[in-house]
Parts: structure tokens; sequence; C-alpha cells
């Protein structure tokens, strides 16, 4: 029995010792890359989960090309978001424009271990009836319909990042930040194609439940602020489950700073991750909105 636990504690001592010189040569590798190469391999590893890395506001976006463009959107996403720990609010925005329902959706909230905000710009192949919203799968706009999206996003009052961008689905991410959704606040400016568009998409909003005084029009652009949502929230039919994923959310939140801690900003914390622990890297950016969802990932060799 003794010679048992001396074995045992020898062997935790082993692997005590081997884990502490693996982080430690992590740590070194991270220390050893200029500010340029973190960018780019941060940048050539997120590109498989169709994310990019933007150093000017230190947070994670989605690229043009990412591979949930083909998904499109539909309201099964959102209605089973709580499921892969995505507690946000939602909103979408339908209107009718070229003979097609439009759809814009706004998201903010907790993703993970991320907090975030969202805006995408989908539309149906045809006119919709109201009952047929949560049915349709809309598809991403063509590259010729991109709208170009304005997004400030708030958290208690701060400005924590802004976006600009020509889009199909504007984003920003924080990884290891914890917020409740209804604490966070986007203003979005989205320029309209033409004045039909601009028409079609005030009136919606108006029809929403979003003030006329708070719609701010110039030009083809039109600006609003989301804060709290006029839709239903899908996440308000399981509160438990809610509930539940907000305590994981909270807690690998914490596990995450506490892991990368020999770094402060995002660009060491995430490369670090990624030499430690690569399949929490690899499930920190994997923001799966559906259990049908895929994507192929690069394999590349670090040195």
């Amino acid at each position: 029995m003794y010679i048992f636990f001396g074995i045992l504690f020898l062997v935790c001592l082993i692997c005590f010792i081997l884990c502490h010189w693996r982080k430690k040569k992590c740590i070194r590798k991270v220390q050893c890359m200029n500010p340029c190469e973190k960018s780019e391999l941060l940048n050539e590893l997120a590109e498989p989960f169709g994310f990019a890395y933007l150093p000017g506001q230190d947070i994670i976006t989605s690229r043009l090309d990412a591979w949930q463009r083909e998904f499109g959107y539909h309201a099964i996403y959102d209605q089973t978001a709580v499921r892969f720990h995505m507690i946000f609010d939602c909103e979408p925005i339908y209107f009718n424009y070229h003979n097609c329902t439009w759809m814009i959706e706004l998201w903010k909230g907790q993703y993970g271990i991320n907090t975030g905000a969202e805006i995408g710009v989908y539309r149906a192949d045809t006119i919709l009836t109201p009952d047929q919203y949560d049915k349709t799968l809309f598809h991403s706009v063509t590259n010729q319909e991109l709208l170009s999206i304005t997004m400030h996003v708030f958290l208690k009052g701060s400005c924590i990042f802004s976006l600009r961008h020509r889009h199909w689905w504007l984003t920003g991410f924080r990884p290891g930040w914890y917020c409740d959704a209804e604490d966070m606040v986007i203003k979005a400016s989205i320029t309209c194609r033409d004045p039909e568009m601009l028409s079609g998409l005030s009136k919606s909003l108006i029809a929403h439940g979003y003030p006329e005084c708070n719609i701010c029009i110039r030009d083809l652009t039109i600006t609003f602020s989301f804060y709290q949502p006029h839709a239903k929230q899908p996440r308000t039919d399981c509160p438990l489950r809610t509930r539940f994923s907000r305590l994981q959310n909270r807690f690998f939140c914490r596990l995450y700073l506490q892991i990368t801690r020999p770094f402060s900003c995002t660009l060491d914390r995430i490369l670090y991750l990624y030499f430690f622990l690569p399949f929490a890297f690899r499930h920190m950016l994997h923001f799966k909105r559906n259990r049908h969802q895929k994507f192929h990932t690069k394999r590349r060799r670090i040195s």
C-alpha cells in the first residue's frame, strides 16, 4: 500500500513539474514574438473559424467571408442558443423591399466566455407573412447587397468598442469579459440602399415599438439604440437552463482569466491559450448557432 501511494505521489510530482515547464515554455514563446507576428498568427488561426483579430480595438470580429455565411439565419438559431451557452438579447426587424422580406437582427450579451454584440443582414426569397418569419430560412445578403453598418457597443455606460464596415454580419467579441445582456446597449447606424429601403426599415422600427423621437434619419442613414428588446426572447422559455448557462459562463470566464493571467491583453491571452491548451482555444472561437453547423479547420504546425 505504501509503495502504491509512493508511486502515485511520484507520478503526480512528475506531471506537475512537466506542466510547469510547459507553461513557462509557452509564456516565453509568446513573449518572444513581436506584435506584428502575434497579430498575423492569431488571424491565421482564427480564419477557419470565420473570425479575425482587430489590434486597435483588442477584439475578435467576424470576417466578410466567414463560413457562417452559407447558413443564413433561421429562428431556431436563437431558440437553441442557450444550449450553446449564448445568453443574449435579440431583436429581429422585418421589412419588405424589392419583392422580398428582409431581416436585420441585433444581438448583445454573453457568448461563452466572450462579451459581444452582432448585427446581421438577411433576406428571404419572397414576401413573407408574419406567421412565416419563424419558419423561413433567410439567406445572407450577397456582396452587391451589403449595407454600411456602424455599431457602438456600451457596457454600463462605457463604450467598449466601435465598428464600421460594409458587411452582412458585423460582430465584436471581448474574451474574458462577463456581462448581463441587460447592461449592454448597441447604438446602430445603418445606411440603406435607397429611400424605399429606408422607409421600410424606419416604419418597421416604429411598428416594432421604437419611439419615432429616438430614431434619427440623415440622408439614407438611420440611427437607433438597442437597449431593451421589444421582441419575445427565446431564452425566457427555459429559465433554468439559462440560469445554469450563466453560472457556467461566469465560471469559465474566471477560469480563462486565471489560466492566462501571465498576460493582460486579448492578443497575448489567446495565443498563450492556443500554445498551452489548444482544445480550449478552439472551443472559445467556435460560435456554433446550432448543432448542424460545421466548419473545416486548417492545421498549422508552430515550431
